[in-house]
């Protein structure tokens, strides 16, 4: 560290620059926390509803909103006014102990849960997405006598903890560490642009949910006995949009013939909602769209507008009644805090007061249409698709199929150059990149985008793409 930059950092006045800042990261911050997608990195400053600003006040508008956590934009005022009554009411209390934000909202998603799949339940509290992923593996073990293997979709993804990550379909994501328990057996969705050709999207939904079913044909495919009637699997975790897989959106078939194939043979569907919750995709629940109703659902992200780290699940009365899983069999110091029940409280009630189920279908109907515009004009625009507010651009060499990753870093790093045109003022576009060859902008807005934002966002696409496919 340089004289000038540790004087600074002992002077509450003084302020660091924004290169004296990226040297400091690079001495002292972990880079097994985050991915620099960009060199240098930028350093954001401030947010508010659908844009951020970085050190130099340049104005980005954000097609990403953290990974889908900010759902209501960036500095809600309702949500940032229940954090700031909670903060001066009642901060902090141990977890031994009750508080009314807790409980308030438990209630509240449980009788939700209650009232979309007609099934009695209970609410579990931790602290992240993965973190509950855990704890729903506990839950389901626990349940279904100590089994510890699962099912999971290729281009699934469900955390990097040490369990979530067995689950997970990235080897990268395990391969330094090893298993907590067993790998997951990986089944194939269905990822209709990259499926075989000649079906339709729901025939090829039924095709994955057949090539599934053979399994249990036999005892000799591994996952069955026949004359015990058991299967060695506990449960299949499910996204029911792929997220970092790349916003594969299945054919609405699949998921209740998939169920029946479950129900028939003893196993649990556990449906994680952690990115595609509270409205992303026009419903509370994303499996909505797909008439299942889950045996386990996992919740996160979205539930406090990124205003704290709060996560959960949801469980039949049977699996997580008192008797069955009891008290400390999964803890965190942190979990149930009262700043994340009150902001998770008042996020709950903002979306059941406003009209999320109709306007998130019109505004992602909008979107969508322009993307299908866009990608009539380029042809490196491979493949578009979208429920709600939760959207996909895959992105192709010029045979509008082969997937093109130099092709997509190239769109990320130019949108990043705040230089990009709309009504005769110059800003950034932030996107995130997925897909099962990290080839896909996967677009989640703020639920509240404006239909200028998306002309905005449109503009600002539609110029990465004249950028970088001349010749």
């Amino acid at each position: 560290m340089s004289t000038s930059s540790a004087k600074k950092l002992g002077n509450a006045d003084a302020q660091l620059t924004e290169k004296e800042l990226l040297e400091l990261e690079k001495k002292y911050c972990s880079f097994g926390d985050t991915v620099h997608y960009l060199e240098p990195p930028t350093i954001f400053e401030r947010a508010e509803g659908s844009y951020m600003y970085d050190m130099h006040d340049r104005q980005y508008l954000d097609l990403q909103m953290w990974y889908s956590a900010c759902n209501l934009g960036y500095a809600n005022k309702r949500v940032n006014d229940a954090l700031i009554a909670q903060v001066n009411k009642l901060p902090q209390v141990a977890s031994q102990y009750l508080h009314r934000e807790k409980i308030e909202l438990a209630v509240k998603l449980a009788q939700g849960m209650e009232k979309k799949f007609g099934t009695k339940g209970r609410i579990h509290f931790n602290v992240g997405g993965a973190q509950a992923v855990e704890d729903s593996l506990k839950l389901v073990r626990n349940f279904t006598g100590g089994k510890s293997l699962m099912f999971a979709f290729e281009g699934g993804y469900h955390g990097r903890t040490l369990g979530a990550s067995s689950i997970t379909s990235s080897y990268r994501y395990r391969r330094r560490y090893g298993h907590f328990g067993e790998r997951a057996q990986f089944i194939e969705f269905p990822y209709q642009f990259r499926g075989p050709k000649g079906m339709s999207k729901e025939e090829y939904g039924h095709f994955c949910v057949q090539k599934f079913a053979r399994l249990f044909e036999t005892e000799y495919y591994g996952v069955w006995d026949p004359k015990a009637q058991k299967s060695e699997y506990a449960a299949f975790y499910v996204e029911p949009l792929q997220g970092t897989g790349g916003y594969v959106v299945p054919p609405l078939n699949f998921f209740s013939e998939l169920k029946k194939v479950l129900d028939q043979h003893g196993i649990l569907l556990v449906v994680d909602e952690i990115q595609m919750g509270f409205y992303r995709t026009g419903k509370m629940w994303s499996i909505e769209h797909f008439n299942v109703k889950p045996d386990v659902l996992v919740f996160g992200k979205a539930l406090t507008n990124g205003m704290n780290p709060l996560s959960g699940i949801w469980a039949k009365e049977e699996m997580i009644t008192p008797e069955i899983f009891p008290p400390g069999s999964t803890h965190s110091t942190f979990a149930s805090n009262p700043l994340g029940t009150a902001t998770g409280l008042e996020t709950v009630k903002i979306l059941e007061e406003s009209g999320f189920e109709t306007s998130v279908i019109e505004k992602g109907k909008y979107f969508l249409d322009g993307l299908k515009q866009l990608q009539k004009k380029y042809k490196h625009i491979g493949d578009v698709d979208g429920l709600g507010l939760a959207l996909r651009v895959e992105i192709c060499e010029e045979d509008g199929f082969t997937p093109s990753k130099k092709l997509t870093d190239q769109i990320s790093e130019e949108s990043m150059k705040c230089d990009l045109e709309y009504k005769g003022k110059k800003y950034g576009l932030v996107l995130d990149i997925g897909g099962y060859y990290k080839n896909v902008i996967t677009l989640v807005p703020s639920l509240l985008i404006s239909y200028e934002e998306i002309d905005m966002g449109l503009a600002f696409l539609d110029q990465l793409f004249a950028r970088v496919t001349k010749k």
